[in-house]
């Protein structure tokens, strides 16, 4: 059984391109990632470039067999924030192949945002942004209030790290690939929030001041100042990967 769907704004050649998955599967473009599970190749169409997802595998140990396939939990989420007013990059197609029920391959394909870089390599690159208090304080305004948006609806990207964070030239910014993310209840929510705070601050502890970091942390919580219980949890943040590398 195949499930294919385009959406958008797209150019007839790009209509064309993606009007199935198996011709999805026969594009050819630049390699920009790859892994087991998957890779992501950027191709130029009608004028507009698309980063397209293909996926060969629902996931990795059991996820192969039950569960959902990540391919599907990707496009899923990337619509859950597009609902939730979370910026991303539009997706334009999605859709996957099973047989006999099983998973067989899947993709996804978005729509590239301009002038855009990710966080991780700006700090590689000492780019002179993160320099600019104002910059980072509109940079950190938004992604507090997007983490805030994701942990309010009993949600956890999994993998809130600065690679997955663009920002184009205006200084606004776009979340990117959470296939891992989920909504949780409980004590699970809970730990995976510390999980998603010790992300991004993993980056930012070696690139930003403690001041700008403590300020992300009370955009966060829309707070004036520290409030009770949150020095447990700013210590959790802080001592998360502690062993872990």
């Amino acid at each position: 059984m195949n499930s294919w769907r385009t959406v958008g704004e797209i150019s007839a050649g790009a209509e064309h391109a993606f009007s199935s998955l198996e011709a999805v599967f026969a594009l050819s473009g630049e390699r920009i990632a790859s892994d087991p599970l998957s890779e992501v190749i950027r191709v130029n169409i009608g004028g507009q470039r698309f980063y397209v997802k293909r996926y060969w595998a629902a996931g990795k140990g059991l996820r192969r067999f039950i569960g959902r396939p990540r391919v599907e939990a990707e496009w899923q989420n990337l619509q859950h924030f597009h609902d939730w007013g979370i910026a991303v990059a539009p997706l334009v197609a999605w859709g996957q192949q099973r047989r006999a029920g099983f998973f067989q391959r899947g993709a996804l394909i978005t729509l590239e945002v301009s002038g855009t870089t990710d966080m991780a390599a700006m700090a590689l690159a000492g780019d002179s942004r993160l320099a600019d208090p104002l910059w980072v304080r509109r940079i950190s305004e938004q992604l507090a209030s997007a983490t805030r948006i994701l942990h309010d609806h009993r949600f956890a990207h999994n993998d809130l790290k600065w690679r997955n964070l663009l920002v184009n030239e205006a200084g606004e910014l776009f979340l990117i690939d959470c296939p891992s993310g989920d909504f949780w209840w409980g004590p699970l929510l809970r730990h995976r929030i510390v999980k998603d705070l010790a992300c991004l601050d993993k980056v930012a502890r070696y690139t930003l001041s403690r001041t700008q970091r403590l300020r992300f942390f009370l955009l966060y919580r829309q707070q004036a100042r520290i409030g009770p219980g949150d020095k447990a949890l700013i210590k959790k943040v802080l001592t998360y990967f502690e062993g872990r590398e």
